[in-house]
């Protein structure tokens, strides 16, 4: 299950996506928003990212402008590797190296096609492990350091 949520910025990309999600039958959930009238983004990425740490989703995507701020507010969350991708191969090893469970886009920077083509890699590429899980781990283990 993917759990999907954008600003009012990245609006009319997070449509495209879920046209894309519809076409190839897709499972998702759309949190937010529902229009182009502005909203604080904060409050949609809370929402996207609390149903991946609590596991209610497998994988989360979250469009602004930039997806900065939203990918900021998603990696305040406990079980949430989000990673902000403007192009296929960072999608890639965000998810082979770094074992991401959401991905970040920006709006602003990349295309219809460019974000079709990012989200199809991060869903198809699977966690690598070996050398990387250590790693993996030496970030949860931070994260309960820090986040408690």
């Amino acid at each position: 299950m993917i759990v999907i949520g954008s600003d009012h910025g990245g609006f009319k990309l997070k449509e495209e996506i879920k046209r894309y999600f519809d076409e190839k039958g897709i499972e998702y959930e759309d949190k937010g928003t529902f229009s182009e009238e502005s909203v604080d983004y904060p409050n949609i990425a809370k929402e996207v990212a609390k149903d991946v740490s609590i596991k209610k989703a497998d994988t989360g995507i979250l469009i602004c402008r930039s997806g900065i701020g939203m990918s900021m507010v998603a990696n305040k969350f406990k079980n949430v590797r989000c990673a902000l991708c403007y192009e296929e191969q960072t999608a890639k090893f965000a998810r082979m190296h770094n074992n991401a469970n959401m991905l970040a886009l920006g709006a602003d920077y990349i295309t219809v096609n460019d974000a079709i083509c990012i989200v199809r890699q991060f869903l198809a590429t699977p966690f690598e492990g070996g050398r990387h899980e250590a790693r993996v781990n030496l970030i949860s283990e931070i994260e309960k350091e820090n986040m408690k």
